[in-house]
């Protein structure tokens, strides 16, 4: 008598999924994107999996753990690529995401030492407000900084912030820039850009702004300024872009402004560029 033969033992996919510590939706993903052969189906209307099977499962899954993505193992398993061109991939994008995650972690110890919202503006900006007591900085005031940041960098948030910490510590100046914002709202209500009040008030904000300038520089504040331009680049990113004017950075925004109040924009940037060629 011949011996009897024991065909290999085959499993369910719930049973070959536990092994392998993974789903049976998972291994069912496999199939349609042909990273596993699919078992042929026995009499019950079943898929059966074998020792083969298990071991593709249990390397798919290693495989996953180290980082390695799907299309990466199908080729991988094809020997479609050489493994080192795969792993020399996986090496970049293993550096980027350390380094996405050191930042994030940078970003959450600024958050717990500054207590604000303004912890998650760059370093430059965080750095440069510090000594402000807490409650000085407006809600909208970091609003403006959030958007000149995304418009000029850190380098001209960090600039912008000098404002803030003027008008913070000179309420005169603080009060007369409320009564300028309410006067440029008044603007959008049907007035002709071309009323004698455009002009009007485009020469009160160009005084005004004389005005923050001298107090910037009255506090050491400009000399502070310069000293943000000798900083890495790769912390001043917005270098180039903080040369840009006022009425540009506006277009970049989403806002509806009137005639009138754009108006009033335009000159009062030529009244502040026709000071600064009439002083050099």
């Amino acid at each position: 008598m011949y011996p009897s033969v024991t065909p290999p033992r085959e499993v369910k996919i719930g049973d070959a999924a536990a092994f392998a510590g993974t789903t049976p939706r998972a291994i069912r993903h496999y199939h349609q994107i042909g990273l596993l052969p699919e078992p042929e189906r026995g009499g019950d209307g079943r898929r059966r999996y074998g020792y083969d099977d298990m071991i593709r499962l249990l390397w798919i899954r290693k495989m996953s753990e180290a980082g390695i993505s799907l299309d990466d193992m199908r080729a991988a398993f094809d020997e479609a690529r050489d493994i080192e061109d795969v792993l020399g991939r996986l090496e970049e994008t293993l550096a980027a995401q350390e380094a996405d995650i050191k930042r994030q972690r940078a970003a959450v110890q600024r958050l717990r030492g500054v207590g604000s919202p303004l912890g998650l503006l760059s370093p430059l900006v965080t750095d440069r407000l510090s000594h402000l007591p807490s409650g000085a900085l407006r809600p909208s005031d970091l609003d403006t900084l959030l958007v000149t940041e995304r418009i000029f960098g850190p380098l001209g948030a960090a600039i912008q912030a000098s404002v803030f910490i003027t008008l913070a510590t000179h309420p005169d100046l603080r009060d007369e820039a409320d009564r300028l914002d309410a006067a440029d709202a008044a603007l959008d209500d049907t007035v002709d850009p071309h009323d004698p009040q455009v002009e009007e008030l485009a020469a009160q904000h160009c005084a005004h702004h004389k005005a923050l300038l001298q107090a910037i520089e009255a506090a050491g504040l400009d000399a502070a300024e310069e000293k943000l331009f000798e900083i890495d680049d790769a912390e001043a990113s917005g270098e180039e872009d903080a040369r840009m004017n006022a009425f540009e950075a506006v277009t970049k925004m989403p806002y509806g402004f009137s005639a009138a109040r754009t108006r009033c924009m335009e000159l009062t940037a030529q009244l502040l560029d026709g000071d600064l060629s009439a002083g050099s």
